[in-house]
């Protein structure tokens, strides 16, 4: 495992990146706002997930093949692009009807959970940015490296869980006074509904 200082180096960095806007803390903010904050931690846990193969990725040299293959590539953000698209057309479509925070229908936990592991999985970025980031920090000297590599998503993930909780608590506080409200709830699901698709036009036109 990486030298003590290195990995609380590393952790703050992952920290500052986890708060740092970008698709993954955005779409935890919508469907954290959207469907309240047990769904939101659902969708946290997913996209944890996605992490965990990102970092197996790396560790096993897989994810240089998206670095090296723009058939690949490609292939990857398209998929994740018609996913987002998918989820903006739900979102456009859902009914406004006012929710109080007591008698909301809870989405299922499985379902959330599977948006966010699609979502971080489906964005070649993610990888090729795990293959650019976990090795420079990896001590050859202290041997060990596909293991430094496996700790150093670890850590990675545990940031992660950390930001992207308190983005959940607090959007998911904003989200059930919106629900009150009908309208609100309306103008709520048409934002939600343009954000997914700016997400999904800025997934498809990416590049390595």
């Amino acid at each position: 495992m990486p030298a003590a200082d290195t990995a609380l180096s590393f952790f703050g960095l992952a920290l500052l990146l986890s708060f740092a806007p970008g698709p993954d803390n955005i779409f935890v903010m919508l469907q954290s706002a959207t469907h309240g904050r047990r769904a939101g931690l659902w969708v946290v846990l997913g996209l944890c997930t996605g992490l965990v193969g990102h970092t197996v990725a790396v560790a096993l040299g897989l994810a240089a093949v998206f670095a090296a293959s723009v058939t690949a590539f490609n292939l990857l953000k398209m998929a994740g692009a018609a996913y987002l698209t998918w989820l903006a057309w739900q979102a456009l479509r859902a009914p406004a009807t006012p929710l109080s925070t007591t008698d909301a229908p809870l989405p299922g936990a499985r379902g959330m959970y599977l948006r966010g592991v699609i979502m971080n999985l489906t964005n070649p970025k993610v990888a090729i940015f795990f293959l650019a980031l976990l090795p420079q920090f990896v001590q050859a000297e202290r041997g060990g490296v596909t293991v430094q590599i496996l700790w150093l998503g670890a850590l990675f993930i545990g940031a992660t869980l950390l930001a992207f909780g308190l983005i959940t608590w607090f959007a998911a506080s904003l989200g059930a006074l919106l629900r009150r409200s009908a309208n609100a709830q309306r103008w709520m699901n048409r934002l939600t509904g343009i954000a997914f698709l700016g997400l999904a036009a800025r997934l498809a036109t990416a590049q390595r």
